[in-house]
């Protein structure tokens, strides 16, 4: 068997992959070959203990210390299989590419969107009883379990037991995934669900709207009142857990997530940026107006994406934007939330004109980009192949010094002018 693990911790996880071991508790697991958020920084490697049997012990003694009782934790650990398909998995996530209307394209297809009305139809009368108490709009609870699981066909087959102790085990972000696994424990505890129920991805992200163990705690509901929080099977339990969520992370009843807009000629890039924020007052006085051309209307507070240059379409994003990324960190994937919200309560999607000639940057090519723009004195920051803030604007200072309209956006053509400058 070919075994692709490149540090100690990894190494002896390929050991008991190949050798088995047994348990020093009063189980005795199998250990054979078998979404945390892509964005959580790596965590410096712990020291392993000397055996599976021996952390496994170790976390048993955790886990009764916290309130699991020992058959809880014996029973969920009966079958346990370290899995190597989840480490290769966690080492080699695939490099993010695709341009964010590529992204579009996949996650608010014209089916999702007639089966998201579907499902608003069908569950109409629990939809509403929900966004009555909450304020979260049934098309955004729909437009989550859309994006996340495709309405519940795709919530993954991984045993959350399994893949949480592989990476709590094997080390690389060990300390997070512990935390989670023992997370999950508490759930069985609850009696929530059983172990050979409770199945997710293989980073552990449970149900029809994908739930970490810590985030199904703090935001589960048993909204059908059968003494059971089921976010795999009862649709009302699926639907009310992720409005609280939803709401938890800041959500404002009655305001929209905002909007596609049009930028005037001359339109200041470096203003267009999540982090900046003006009052809408603000954007009118800079041009800045509805789609059709009329005045931007409405108060408050926003910002302006525009997530491929000048050439895209720009949009108008309020708090409520902000509220579906502390979903996913994503701007891409905050978009496709919401524009499948819209789509399936009948309004238009993006209705600008995407450069889709522009291929995406390969993560090489990114980071040769950093290296350049840092060698001209732009500032883009670390050398890290992730284009933020800090890259973008040093890609709009060489773009101003060019004499290029300043958006930021980091094309194969940018690239080339560089390498040419060298």
């Amino acid at each position: 068997m070919r075994v692709p693990f490149r540090h100690p911790a990894r190494l002896l996880l390929a050991t008991l992959l190949m050798a088995g071991c047994q348990s020093t508790g009063a189980t005795a697991p199998v250990v054979s070959g078998a979404t945390a958020p892509a964005a959580m920084a790596a965590q410096p490697v712990a020291q392993q203990p000397a055996s599976f049997p021996e952390w496994l012990a170790a976390l048993r003694t955790e886990a009764l210390s916290q309130g699991i009782r020992p058959q809880t934790f014996d029973r969920a650990f009966q079958r346990v299989k370290l899995s190597e398909r989840v480490v290769e998995l966690d080492s080699s996530q695939p490099e993010f590419t695709r341009q964010v209307w590529q992204y579009l394209d996949s996650a608010v297809n014209e089916k999702r969107v007639q089966d998201g009305r579907q499902k608003l139809q069908e569950h109409a009368a629990l939809l509403s009883r929900i966004t009555r108490r909450t304020g979260v709009p049934g098309e955004i609870l729909v437009a989550f379990w859309g994006v996340e699981s495709d309405f519940g066909k795709s919530t993954g087959n991984f045993s959350v037991i399994d893949a949480l102790t592989t990476l709590a085990f094997e080390g690389r972000r060990a300390a997070y995934f512990r935390s989670e696994l023992l997370a999950a424990l508490r759930i069985l505890e609850s009696g929530d669900i059983a172990p050979e129920r409770m199945t997710g991805s293989w980073a552990g992200a449970m149900g029809q709207t994908q739930f970490m163990p810590t985030v199904f705690l703090r935001n589960a509901v048993d909204e059908d009142g059968d003494g059971h929080r089921d976010i795999w099977g009862s649709m009302p339990d699926v639907l009310a857990s992720t409005a609280k969520f939803v709401l938890a992370n800041g959500w404002r009843p009655g305001e929209p997530w905002g909007q596609e807009i049009r930028l005037p000629d001359g339109f200041p890039y470096d203003q267009a940026e999540l982090s900046i924020t003006k009052p809408l007052s603000e954007w009118r006085r800079l041009g800045v107006r509805e789609l059709d051309g009329g005045e931007l209307a409405g108060e408050g507070t926003a910002a302006i994406l525009v997530l491929a240059g000048h050439r895209g379409p720009a949009f108008l994003v309020r708090d409520n934007f902000r509220a579906i990324m502390r979903y996913n960190p994503s701007t891409s994937y905050s978009l496709a939330v919401a524009m499948l919200a819209d789509r399936m309560t009948g309004k238009p999607g993006v209705r600008g004109s995407w450069p889709r000639e522009e291929q995406a940057l390969s993560k090489d090519e990114r980071i040769d980009l950093q290296q350049r723009l840092a060698s001209l004195g732009m500032e883009p920051g670390a050398a890290d192949g992730i284009v933020g803030a800090n890259t973008r604007n040093a890609v709009r200072r060489f773009q101003a010094s060019v004499g290029e309209i300043p958006d930021g956006f980091a094309t194969k053509a940018l690239l080339e002018r560089l390498r040419q400058r060298s």
